[in-house]
């Protein structure tokens, strides 16, 4: 059979798609483009209401043209309702059952619909049969140990699951072997990884940085509320080479009234503070962060808190979210603010968060950088920095993903850096 993989959302889910990849292939199933294929499997997220509008879309669409259909990822745990609706011939796998992949696949092909949702903790990663690329795509844990107003992941993925440390350092080593140059560590909350196994991501990071091979890490997303735990191992960790010199830290809001309505546990002072030490012991890190506008409870004043607290963070790079109310979300039960003031509100601040990163990025023109390549366009190869910040250069011929570059930088954006590779 031909399967096709639709991923939306965010490196965990690409990671799924990656594992559920290799349960088809291994199968002796084969992966396909859209058109050529006997089965669609989308692979789903909830995070945000415009993503879930275009999945709910496409899946629609999918049932009218009488397609084959296996729903997996978050919307399968979180809103099977929603699916049924959409698409009420469509299979439905939760992430904790992606081992069983291949039952609803050969479901669907025979036209038959199942529903494979039984509680699982299984360690999904050790299905992972690496098959090349420059990037492999790591999951360390399911789930997390916090309890957010506005996210509804939880509902989805459950309580903090974290995978053994000798199945995510063998599935590294094969990565690597396979010629993987750019090691992704994602997850639901990279800073919860190894609390329910008494360790912790700094711990895992050490061990890490004694595999053989000629790779890069990239640790995903930590939440503020678990860093003061480990964080004078962790700079140590990154001060070895062996991991991009990037932290993304999502601090949601400049209020403290807000974070403790939204159920952040952390406060703007602690994430400043953190911030701070951070750039201290490690000089150039590049410091990521994610916002959100037009909480419910988020009055003016509070919007401009979180505008004052950006201008003194100054973080490289800002994800600014609108604020949508997701359906098992508790925030979703609070009154709402007119569209007009989240819209407004997000205006202001991605206005302030480009004059920010323009800032930032605009004094690197004139100076070279050795980048990795890792994507590649019909017109760009794009890499990344030892700080990851993006580079862009023109297609070349003696280039290829992979590889290492010295790039002069001659034109910034807000969001990368520009130039071609240096004489």
């Amino acid at each position: 059979m031909r399967v096709s993989i639709k991923t939306y959302g965010c490196t965990l889910n690409r990671a799924d798609s990656d594992i559920i990849g290799s349960v088809i292939r291994d199968a002796g199933n084969s992966l396909s483009g859209p058109a050529d294929s006997d089965v669609v499997l989308v692979n789903t997220c909830t995070v945000k209401s415009a993503t879930s509008q275009k999945i709910l879309y496409y899946l629609s669409n999918l049932e009218r043209q009488g397609k084959r259909v296996v729903v997996s990822g978050c919307m399968a745990g979180a809103n099977r309702d929603l699916i049924e609706r959409y698409a009420p011939s469509a299979s439905i796998v939760t992430n904790q059952n992606i081992s069983r992949i291949n039952e609803a696949v050969e479901a669907a092909m025979g036209g038959n619909r199942v529903v494979l949702d039984a509680s699982s903790r299984e360690e999904r990663l050790a299905l992972l049969s690496p098959i090349g690329g420059a990037v492999a795509r790591i999951p360390v844990s399911d789930g997390c140990l916090s309890s957010c107003g506005f996210c509804e992941t939880r509902f989805a993925r459950g309580p903090l699951h974290s995978f053994k440390e000798e199945t995510i350092l063998r599935a590294i080593e094969q990565s690597a072997r396979a010629g993987a140059r750019e090691i992704q560590l994602t997850s639901q909350d990279m800073g919860a990884y190894g609390l329910d196994r008494k360790t912790n991501v700094a711990e895992l990071m050490e061990r890490i940085m004694l595999i053989d091979g000629d790779f890069r890490v990239r640790v995903g997303m930590l939440n503020p509320e678990h860093l003061h735990r480990y964080l004078d191992r962790l700079i140590g960790a990154m001060q070895g080479g062996r991991f991009y010199r990037f932290l993304h830290l999502p601090v949601q809001s400049g209020s403290d009234r807000v974070l403790r309505e939204m159920g952040r546990k952390h406060t703007t002072a602690q994430f400043e503070s953190m911030v701070a030490e951070i750039r201290a012991k490690l000089p150039g890190i590049t410091i990521e962060t994610d916002m959100i506008v037009g909480y419910p409870t988020e009055t003016d004043a509070d919007f401009r808190e979180s505008l004052e607290m950006l201008k003194r963070v100054r973080p490289e790079v800002t994800n600014v979210s609108r604020f949508g109310a997701r359906p098992h979300a508790s925030a979703s039960r609070l009154a709402q603010h007119n569209h007009d003031v989240v819209n407004g509100r997000s205006t202001v601040m991605a206005r302030t968060v480009r004059s920010i990163q323009h800032e930032i990025n605009d004094p690197y023109v004139g100076r070279t950088f050795s980048a990795l390549m890792t994507e590649e366009t019909p017109r760009s190869l794009n890499g990344r920095t030892d700080s990851y910040k993006q580079v862009v250069i023109p297609v070349s011929e003696r280039l290829r993903i992979g590889d290492i570059a010295n790039v002069k930088i001659s034109s910034a954006s807000a969001n990368a850096l520009y130039g071609s590779v240096a004489q």
